[in-house]
């Protein structure tokens, strides 16, 4: 049956009395083009589905949320994504934020940084902590956490292709501090994957970089449990132009795919699926954002159980970072940005986030400034506090329009995956460029109507203000941090015992050749203060580096 139809007496009643009345043109869709029907009934929702499709709260499929208490049980956690400049900025950033309410860090890293490279490299000049904090080595690690007890807090790492590095690194700063390893809590990105998919952020091709990846999931599953190795990522192929569906279904594909390659290295899935976590995109359709999240729940659970073999309930229990849309933010006007990412806030938490970022106003122009910052944490804590969304689990469970959606995206995903496996898996399907034209072509459609007004941005394409002046305040970061970095690495090369980075560098590149866990080397070279872009550069000698074909 199709959405928005019946056939009963009083579907048919109501429907010759609605066509008496008048209809406003519009395009009545989502924002992905699915369209919407008038009206959602108990018939647009499958006969007898509580039990086996809906279920209850923190019960298998987990449609309604991992936790039987919901938020009445455990807040989400209000974590802030900040990083720009030198450590020394970023840490009085973290101590901000954590006087004002904030329960978790989350580090933004800038591009030479999520690229590889040093802060003196050539490639990395002009870029020195313009979009994050410029991080080449464990000093400058030291200094970002800085009078931040690593044993008590939960830090959240936003990089892909040096992940490993950079968790060496986390947790060499944790042992100077006398904090066991088994103790820290937190998120490392690492979703390689994804990189290859939409944000383009790579070093070695695909291959290699999966065997990282696992080697980090390994290494956390034996040495620090509480610690999630990997945030498979859907948030950078909806900030790509994907349609939430393909969000949905590619994120979950990569899911799939870091399994089976676990598997293959003879892990037992209940003794890493676990501490994966994912990280979805609130995007500005309100209700397809809420049975997405709803919808990837069930799928990852069905999955696990049937498929992989999962045992252990929380290995069936997909837990996510959500993070407000910035692709929705614009220039113009930018106090809208405010309402957006509140709206889009209150979707992440309809649909059960277990941790949220909400964006500043200011991000389209800038890095955010301390009161945009401010304002889009107080955002969270209102919806947390005054709008009683947190009183009862799932609020919106059991709505036809709702679960009538989220029956919808999960066929949609299942048809993706379909067309995945028949592609031969994840990584054959990004060789053959799949990821990439279906998400092209769902950007170019919004575009198109958007060009059209048949979808309306308030302030862009509709309700626009001529001669507008923006008066915010703008982050500026100074030309002198990357002197700054600079100097500080020269030190550190100074300083350091060259013979034993010399020693652990040529351990690090042996490892790579044959074939054991890196992240050991990776802890071995970190000590010694050997920097990112010396570790980088030896992978490269034996990985090589990624080079994309050109789709048309």
């Amino acid at each position: 049956m199709a959405q928005g139809e019946g056939s009963g007496p009083g579907r048919k009643a109501w429907e010759k009395a609605a066509a008496d009345f008048p209809r406003r043109k519009g395009n009545y869709t989502t924002v992905s083009g699915e369209p919407v029907a008038l009206l959602y009934t108990p018939e647009d929702v499958e006969a007898g589905a509580y039990e086996t499709q809906i279920g209850y709260p923190g019960e298998f499929p987990y449609t309604r949320g991992i936790h039987h208490t919901g938020y009445r049980g455990k807040m989400w956690t209000m974590r802030q994504f900040a990083g720009f400049g030198t450590p020394e900025d970023t840490n009085e950033r973290y101590h901000y934020l954590l006087a004002h309410g904030q329960t978790g860090l989350s580090v933004a890293f800038d591009l030479p940084t999520l690229m590889g490279y040093d802060a003196d490299a050539l490639p990395a000049e002009g870029e020195v902590g313009i979009c994050g904090v410029s991080v080449s080595s464990l000093a400058d690690m030291e200094v970002l956490f800085k009078g931040i007890s690593l044993a008590d807090v939960s830090t959240s790492m936003t990089i892909n292709a040096p992940a490993a590095m950079m968790l060496a690194m986390y947790a060499a700063v944790a042992e100077k501090q006398g904090a066991p390893r088994v103790s820290l809590r937190g998120t490392m990105q690492a979703d390689i994957l994804k990189e290859y998919i939409a944000q383009k952020e790579w070093i070695y091709p695909p291959r290699p970089s999966m065997r990282i990846v696992t080697d980090m999931i390994e290494f956390c599953a034996k040495e620090m449990p509480k610690w999630n190795p990997i945030s498979i990522s859907g948030y950078h192929i909806r900030e790509a132009g994907s349609t939430a569906a393909q969000e949905l279904a590619f994120t979950l594909a990569d899911g799939f795919a870091y399994v089976e390659t676990c598997l293959e290295r003879g892990m037992k899935v209940d003794d890493f699926a676990p501490r994966l976590s994912f990280f979805f995109n609130s995007h500005l359709d309100f209700f397809e954002e809420i049975a997405k999240y709803r919808a990837a729940r069930r799928i990852w659970a069905r999955r696990m159980k049937e498929q992989y073999g999962a045992k252990n309930p929380r290995s069936m229990m997909l837990r996510f970072h959500t993070q407000t849309a910035g692709c929705t933010l614009t220039g113009q006007q930018p106090e809208n940005n405010i309402v957006r990412t509140a709206l889009q806030a209150l979707a992440g938490v309809l649909g059960g986030t277990q941790s949220l970022h909400t964006n500043s106003m200011d991000e389209t122009l800038a890095l955010p400034s301390e009161k945009a910052v401010k304002i889009a944490l107080r955002t969270q804590q209102l919806i947390a506090c005054e709008t009683g969304v947190t009183n009862t689990v799932d609020p919106l469970g059991g709505s036809y329009f709702v679960e009538a959606m989220t029956d919808r995206l999960e066929d949609e995903a299942e048809a993706y995956f379909a067309r995945i496996e028949s592609l031969g898996g994840v990584i054959p399907a990004i060789e053959a460029g799949f990821f990439q034209h279906e998400i092209a072509a769902a950007a170019y459609r919004y575009q198109q109507e958007l060009d059209a007004k048949e979808k309306i941005v308030v302030g862009v394409n509709e309700f626009v203000e001529e001669g507008e002046k923006i008066e915010i305040p703008i982050l500026q970061i100074v030309p002198e941090v990357e002197a700054k970095q600079r100097r500080r690495l020269a030190e550190v090369r100074a300083s350091r015992n060259a013979a034993a980075v010399e020693q652990a560098v040529k351990d690090l590149k042996q490892a790579a050749r044959d074939g054991g866990n890196l992240l050991p080397h990776f802890l071995s070279c970190t000590r010694v203060y050997a920097t990112l872009g010396e570790m980088c550069s030896t992978l490269t000698e034996v990985f090589g580096l990624h080079q994309e074909a050109a789709i048309f």
